[in-house]
């Protein structure tokens, strides 16, 4: 069953010019939305309710009358700190293993265990608790957590301590893109949606942060060697995590004082809340400066589908009723909604592996690099801490314009999100193996900037791709699948660390390796969201 809505949907100007009427009252006689969208899926591709699609459609064609607007370039920067943070602390973790290994003795993967073991408690919580108790609370809590509990860890007195402490702050930091993702696609218009691929730029921006803060203070107020490093000597990496997590906190304080966010109109309409989520698009078209002609009629009617034309349903509110609610949405509802028909199983599976796969390959080159760089830097004669920093810099600037060359790649007809993730993943591997040939120290590092071009791409659409493929009603639930898929493989990747020497270009073969079969994966995905709108 489908529900047309072109005939709720029509907006009819006021006298004049219509282009020349501001958002005054009484500027626009609104009757309904001209604004239309089409679906990622089919009704019978998606599984579905249809009663629930219709109402999503008629969410998704109000938001394309309202248009790109004014909170949606405030939430582009507000999202955008969850890239910037999702980046940034994995890096900030790469950053200090070498002084922190000085300090207190110890083997270095176990930081990196740690963090990945809260990286993946943080994707698997968040994401089921943004489709429970809605993004909003989520969405301004995760930021909060990481920074307290990093700067925490800037005065940890040993590596047990400073391990612990980095798998807390990583659940903060694990529930950053899922939540974040669903909260910018649920409020941007259709049109707009492949600035979910542009918001990676942040993504780049929090690696390229840390490196340049990372720099000065860890060059210049760290210990040479393990041979003698006293905490005096060694203040570098606690400067740093002062730093970091001082700009955790003033961003979390950006989200919840300085910008308001409204609970996702889609969420709340899944919760059977239609006059708060038609009252969220309203002030967002206020807000914006332009009206939406969107009413709770249109989906009352929507949802009258459901009950054989019967307006006049009403939910059950007794206190019995109420709990029940409570108890069924820590169903399985959320997980079935991914795999509800055959050919969106395939597509959840298939992201799920594209996940995983890359969930190992890039942990094991970004984790370690700085090991592999040093080493490789001493055999060339410029191993020096500040070198080794100074490339990390240069690696991270040249990641900021491959966010930008993403979004604009999958907007491209018959490559979109599917050809340019698989494109951009297979010659992120290429590069890693093409790295291992340099026998110069210039050699290594453009290699490793070809790789890191190419790999700001590939997550870019990643992060993108993923969001839109899932349904609203399980979307949280989607993105906290494949991220825990992602953040499982990672903690191999620490593992297969205190087995292996990761000073050799092994975990380098391996990473590479990994890229190129799940570019290939990435081509079998079987619906493609370019110029669709996501339910």
């Amino acid at each position: 069953m489908s529900l047309t809505t072109s005939h709720f949907l029509e907006k009819v100007p006021a006298e004049g010019d219509p282009e020349k009427q501001g958002p005054q009252d009484g500027a626009v006689s609104v009757v309904g939305v001209r604004a239309e969208t089409q679906d990622v899926y089919d009704e019978e591709e998606s599984g579905v309710d249809p009663v629930y699609q219709a109402k999503a459609r008629i969410l998704n064609e109000a938001f394309q009358e309202i248009g790109m607007g004014r909170y949606q370039r405030y939430l582009f920067i507000v999202a955008g700190f969850g890239w910037f943070s999702d980046n940034l602390w994995p890096v900030v973790t790469g950053l200090i293993l070498s002084p922190v290994v000085n300090e207190f003795n110890f083997q270095g993967p176990f930081l990196e265990l740690g963090g990945n073991i809260g990286l993946l408690v943080g994707a698997a919580f968040w994401g089921v608790a943004s489709d429970v108790w809605g993004r909003r609370w989520c969405f301004n809590i995760t930021l909060f957590i990481t920074g307290i509990f990093a700067l925490a860890a800037g005065g940890s007195p040993n590596a047990v301590t400073l391990c612990s402490l980095a798998a807390v702050w990583s659940v903060g930091v694990g529930g950053n893109l899922p939540v974040d993702s669903a909260v910018f696609l649920e409020f941007i218009p259709a049109s707009h949606q492949y600035l979910l691929t542009i918001l990676s730029i942040w993504w780049a921006f929090g690696q390229l942060v840390g490196s340049l803060v990372a720099w000065p203070l860890i060059a210049n107020y760290s210990c040479a060697s393990a041979a003698e490093c006293p905490r005096g000597s060694n203040e570098g990496w606690r400067y740093f995590l002062y730093a970091m997590g001082g700009l955790m906190l003033l961003l979390s304080v950006l989200r919840f004082f300085v910008f308001h966010l409204y609970e996702s109109p889609k969420y709340l309409m899944g919760r059977g809340r239609d006059a708060e989520a038609v009252e969220v698009v309203q002030h967002v078209a206020r807000y914006n400066g332009t009206t939406c002609s969107l009413t709770l009629e249109m989906l009352t009617e929507a949802g009258a589908l459901a009950v054989g034309g019967d307006k006049d349903a009403r939910v059950d509110a007794s206190v019995r009723a109420a709990v029940l609610r409570k108890v069924r949405k820590f169903s399985g509802e959320h997980v079935k909604s991914l795999f509800a028909t055959r050919k969106l199983a395939y597509s959840t599976t298939l992201l799920i592996i594209v996940w995983a796969l890359i969930g190992l390959a890039f942990p094991l080159y970004s984790g370690f690099v700085m090991y592999f760089l040093a080493s490789r830097g001493t055999n060339f004669g410029d191993g020096s801490v500040y070198i080794t920093y100074r490339n990390q810099v240069i690696l991270s600037v040249i990641g900021v314009p491959g966010a930008l060359l993403a979004g604009w790649m999958v907007e491209i007809p018959y490559m979109g999100r599917k050809g340019t993730l698989a494109i951009s993943t297979i010659i992120t591997g290429a590069f890693l193996f093409a790295s291992t040939t340099a026998r110069t120290s210039n050699a290594l590092l453009g290699w490793n900037c070809g790789y890191t071009f190419t790999s700001n791409v590939m997550y870019g659409v990643l992060y993108a791709v993923s969001p839109e493929l899932f349904p609203t009603k399980g979307r949280g639930t989607g993105n906290a699948i494949v991220a825990s898929a992602n953040r499982i493989f990672g903690i191999m990747a620490p593992i297969i660390a205190l087995y292996a020497n990761i000073a050799t270009a092994a975990p380098i073969y391996v990473s590479g390796g990994l890229f190129l079969v799940a570019g290939v994966v990435a081509l079998l995905l079987p619906f493609e969201p370019r110029g669709k709108a996501s339910m």
